[in-house]
């Protein structure tokens, strides 16, 4: 009995290895998509992308960072109370707030080696890219519910 127990947790972390190493492997695709569709969209040469990325880089960092805090579980809600709920009202708030320090200090920074039209392109871009990834995601998964059937 111990053995199968034994058997069954090894397989269980297995698994649960297997899947985030299977979302690292899209995040990094993913990472390097937008990476190629940035430069080549805001026609970075190297000096500009060596002075770009690091800054986009901490910034998207930071952002993920945000977003982990924004999604956390949430309970069921017959189950928190009124003065929970608040709290959790207030942190989407500060995270809220936090987005925008975020932004606005990445624009800030930006400006020291862009044009503000090259900013705003960025702007244009990042929403650009999650659509695209969105629609194909979508697509991605007709076609595997086709396969399906």
């Amino acid at each position: 009995m111990k053995y199968l127990i034994l058997i069954l947790l090894i397989f269980s972390g297995l698994w649960q290895l297997q899947s985030q190493e299977r979302d690292d492997s899209h995040r990094k695709k993913i990472k390097e998509l937008k990476t190629a569709f940035f430069t080549q969209e805001l026609n970075l040469d190297k000096k500009k992308a060596q002075q770009f990325w690091p800054i986009y880089n901490e910034y998207e960092s930071s952002l993920h960072e945000l977003r982990k805090r924004e999604h956390r579980d949430i309970p069921n809600l017959e189950c928190i109370n009124e003065d929970e709920a608040k709290e959790m009202l207030e942190e989407y708030v500060a995270i809220e707030k936090q987005d925008y320090l975020l932004k606005q200090a990445l624009f800030n920074d930006l400006k020291e080696i862009m044009t503000a039209q090259e900013i705003i392109k960025l702007h244009q871009l990042e929403d650009r890219f999650h659509k695209k990834l969105i629609k194909e995601y979508r697509a991605r998964k007709e076609r595997e519910q086709e396969e399906e059937e």
